[in-house]
């Protein structure tokens, strides 16, 4: 399990979750109109960050559920995998 948060980076995701996507951060040349637009590009670039780290981080917690669920089925047939074998071959010879 922790192999896959590991995988998806998910402590390091929720740290920058607020953080400019691929840090493209705009600086302005001191000029007003520069400086809004350099706000513009950063909020937009913040944006872009945190649509795509949600997005991950929701893939991330639908494979570990799917994981989770997948181990606990098979902690709970693990033991009934001797009475499955003897009852094929009970069904086998019966049916």
């Amino acid at each position: 399990m922790s192999r896959l948060i590991a995988v998806f980076s998910v402590p390091i995701l929720l740290q920058t979750l607020f953080s400019p996507w691929r840090q493209i951060i705009s600086y302005r040349d001191g000029s007003f109109g520069s400086g809004i637009r350099a706000g513009f590009d950063n909020l937009i670039s913040r944006m872009v960050g945190f649509s795509v780290r949600v997005l991950v981080l929701f893939t991330a917690f639908i494979v570990i559920s799917l994981v989770s669920l997948a181990t606990l089925l098979v902690l709970v047939l693990w033991p009934l995998m001797p009475l499955l074998a003897l009852a094929s071959i009970v069904w086998g010879i019966v049916g």
